[in-house]
């Protein structure tokens, strides 16, 4: 691989990350409330683990729970709608080893998690962590940037509008938890997740890149959309931990507020 090669991997990389680390942030709750909801939601499939069919069962329940998400739950605090996410300014700062990059993401709108199918949900009846099986069809990713600084000795200044799509999303989701009681009920206490994750496609466009040098900006952009695969396949083990933050900050939200014995009604009380 020529030097001019390497140096477009990195570029390509790193705004890529930026891209999909900017929908991480705006999925992170802010805080988390400390009171259950006094009785069970209708959306919620309550399961027991004796039951013969409780996979399928579960995977219902957090469909309905997620389907919900799409348009809110109403008395479900920090937790705001999913599709589409709004949000109004995101910075992000990297000033260590070969990359320095100053930039912001503003009036960001990501829409497609409205179709997100849950295809497979296990949960444990001995340590009570689950698996959880997701598939996202297509999400889309708009907003306007701004970005000044460098990968390796390639400068990246630019601002204007973007778009990211990708594709074909399929996420494996291993929780781990354990398990308090509050109010009566049994909750759920998140505490780590970990993903694998594969997509089928990428398509990205960002406007007015190197400052309006329009050679440099549409090859760059060329060049993205030619080279998704290995660019993801890249990235994948740095977007793959955001993807986690941004999972476990969410349940710990919800599952500190609805309580885990309306999703499964045999869990064990002390």
């Amino acid at each position: 691989m020529s030097a001019t090669s390497w140096n477009f991997w990195s570029a390509s990389q790193w705004i890529v990350l930026w891209c999909l680390a900017s929908v991480a942030i705006v999925l992170i709750p802010t805080a988390s409330a400390d009171m259950p909801f006094d009785t069970k939601p209708e959306f919620i499939k309550t399961c027991r683990f004796d039951q013969p069919n409780f996979v399928e069962c579960s995977t219902e329940s957090v469909q309905g729970l997620f389907d919900k998400l799409v348009t809110g739950i109403e008395g479900l605090e920090h937790v705001g709608t999913i599709d589409p996410m709004k949000i109004s300014k995101i910075r992000i700062l990297q000033g260590d080893g070969p990359v320095s990059v100053n930039a912001s993401l503003s009036k960001v709108v990501v829409t497609g998690f409205a179709s997100t199918k849950v295809v497979r949900n296990v949960v444990s009846s001995k340590d009570f962590g689950w698996e959880t099986h997701i598939r996202l069809p297509k999400m889309r990713l708009e907003g306007n940037y701004h970005m000044q600084g460098r990968i390796l000795v390639i400068p990246l200044n630019g601002h204007g509008k973007c778009w990211f799509e990708p594709s074909g999303m399929d996420i494996i989701m291993r929780t781990t938890t354990n398990l308090y009681q509050k109010n009566g009920h049994v909750f759920y206490n998140v505490t780590a997740t970990k993903v694998d994750y594969t997509i089928s496609g990428l398509r990205l466009h960002m406007g007015n890149l190197f400052e309006g040098v329009k050679v440099l900006e549409d090859s760059t952009n060329q060049y993205l959309n030619d080279n998704w695969r290995p660019v993801s396949e890249a990235l994948k083990p740095i977007i793959a931990k955001t993807i986690e933050d941004i999972l476990l900050a969410i349940m710990q939200n919800i599952f500190h507020q609805i309580p885990a014995d309306y999703f499964v009604a045999d869990l064990p009380r002390s």
